[in-house]
């Protein structure tokens, strides 16, 4: 018999095989030597009450053999002689989900990345957390992986009408991520573990007889009529296809300005704007645990560093955090020299001494015109140019080499430059400012309301502890690609498929990975005539 049943458990307990036994013995009305395993649905954390609980969904096998194997099964063809092929413009998740989903449909993906292999790629920015020397073709954003594998490896998404949550955790379990994914609340693989994940996937992709290409870079596309026709790279290539995947991801701004140049239908879109702000770790745990959090916690225990998830209208204005990072590090993200663009990552222990998240808040159109009155509202890379205004003045401010402008907290809110710095995680080094001068007003005004808030929210919260860098710029995409809303194709170009993050489509890696999918059936339907339809395994 299985049984489906939620117990709770102090978080010192949480790991202990026996007590977890008795609560299911007791929560199912049966004895525990019937019991014959379970399977974690979710696991979850609760840390209102005085005492942090854990709260697990199970199901329970009671005398009932539990199966062994939980992952889906994937059929990857050979496709090194099929019929049709796709060119993929990028190998982020978006492009890499959509390979793998074509060669479960018998399609060659064919994958063209600017950027270098994840083990090159790492020399890259060794250099530039060192140096602060950017280098624009391999960096935090580009690169195999994309911006999500040196930037954290979060796979919590609130997209579920995308397609498959779920096939998505289970293809990243397939190729080596721990099982704990397919049920913590809030999977998080971590930056150190997700590069070797990645390369995986590009073996499947290659033994499967598909191609990936690095230091690859679109440099022209060539249209006739509906369809685009070939691909031009700096190296001089070109590449013909079935089909033409468009997964750039949101840093590609050449990519923006090549549709324009080919009056290719681009759109403005809004995206979300501020600063990183970091305090030290022990400090969230105290304000979430209502505990300090002891490392020296017996073996059973599951108590993690703690997160926070904040949000507050301002004066109408939504601030909310992005992409929060419990022991996490601060990193330099920009994508050409000139520009400040601050990110940040955990790795799978989330064992560093600092806790960072994004700051920011929604920009919209009028805001921009206000504050530059100078750029054309028509122009449908406006949200890209005031991105770009706003890294380029961060960068004055820091001094150069990749150094940011910051201020403590509450020196930030009081427009007070710091006469010192804490430490903090961010390794090419931060300038003390006021970041008052440095960002738009109105994003200053938001966030200097917000943090006050967000102090009364979370006692402890608003301290000079905590270091501000500027600017959490790259959020989403400033662009949005058109597409048909069921062929999912250019309107102008009926075999190009915009996808992911950059056309304005997904919001992280499993958004984009489950986009990339979804674009992958559309492709098939569209090359063999056939239906299909997402999602292909459904969400838990």
């Amino acid at each position: 018999m299985q049984q489906n049943i939620v117990i709770k458990l102090l978080h010192n307990l949480a790991k202990n095989e026996t007590e977890i036994i008795r609560k299911i013995g007791a929560g199912c009305k049966c004895n525990p030597q019937d019991i014959n395993g379970y399977i974690i649905n979710k696991r979850s954390i609760d840390a209102r009450g005085k005492s942090v609980i854990i709260l697990l969904s199970l199901t329970v096998f009671i005398n009932e053999k539990q199966p062994k194997e939980r992952s889906a099964p994937f059929t990857f063809n050979n496709v090194r002689d099929a019929k049709n092929t796709t060119i993929i413009i990028g190998a982020g998740p978006a492009g890499l989900f959509a390979a793998l989903q074509l060669i479960e449909l018998g399609i060659k993906p064919i994958i063209l990345e600017r950027g270098k292999d994840v083990k090159s790629r790492r020399r890259d920015l060794a250099t530039l957390n060192k140096t602060g020397a950017v280098n624009p073709e391999s960096n935090y954003c580009f690169g195999e992986g994309g911006a999500g594998t040196y930037s954290d490896g979060k796979l919590y998404t609130r997209s579920q009408k995308r397609g498959s949550i779920q096939k998505v955790l289970e293809l990243f379990c397939f190729f080596g991520a721990p099982e704990n994914i397919l049920y913590d609340a809030h999977p998080h693989i971590g930056t150190n573990k997700l590069p070797q994940i990645i390369v995986s996937m590009r073996e499947k992709i290659i033994e499967c007889g598909g191609e990936v290409h690095f230091d690859t870079k679109i440099t022209d596309i060539k249209l006739s009529g509906e369809k685009m026709t070939e691909i031009s790279t700096a190296t001089g290539e070109s590449f013909i296809a079935d089909a033409y995947l468009l997964a750039t991801g949101h840093s590609a701004r050449d990519i923006f300005e090549l549709f324009v140049h080919k009056n290719l239908l681009i759109e403005q879109k809004p995206f979300a704007l501020g600063v990183r702000v970091e305090h030290p770790q022990h400090l969230i745990n105290q304000i979430q645990y209502g505990e300090p959090y002891e490392e020296e916690l017996t073996e059973d225990a599951y108590l993690p560093p703690a997160s926070y998830s904040l949000v507050q209208q301002v004066d109408g204005r939504g601030v909310f955090s992005f992409c929060m990072c419990p022991g996490g590090i601060i990193a330099a993200a920009a994508t050409a020299p000139g520009e400040i663009v601050v990110n940040g990552w955990s790795p799978s222990k989330r064992n560093n001494p600092y806790a960072n998240s994004g700051m920011v808040v929604q920009v919209n159109k009028e805001d921009i015109l206000s504050e530059f009155p100078f750029l054309d509202p028509d122009d449908p890379l406006l949200f890209l140019k005031f991105q770009q205004i706003v890294e380029q003045k961060a960068f004055e401010a820091g001094g150069g080499a990749s150094v940011a402008p910051a201020q403590r907290l509450i020196d930030f809110v009081n427009q007070k430059v710091s006469a010192t710095l804490p430490k903090n995680s961010y390794t090419p080094g931060v300038h003390s400012t006021n970041l008052h001068l440095v960002l738009p007003s109105f994003v200053y005004k938001s966030l200097a309301g917000g943090f006050k808030a967000f102090g009364k929210k979370l006692k402890g919260y608003y301290t000079n502890e905590a270091i501000v860098l500027a600017t959490e710029s790259r959020t989403s995409s400033p662009v949005r690609i058109p597409r048909d809303e069921e062929g999912l194709f250019h309107p102008q170009a009926k075999n190009l498929f915009p996808c992911g993050e950059g056309a304005g489509y997904a919001g992280g890696i499993v958004s984009a990975a489950m986009d990339g999918q979804r674009v992958a059936l559309a492709i098939a339907s569209n090359l063999t005539g056939q239906t299909y339809n997402p999602p292909l395994v459904k969400n838990k």
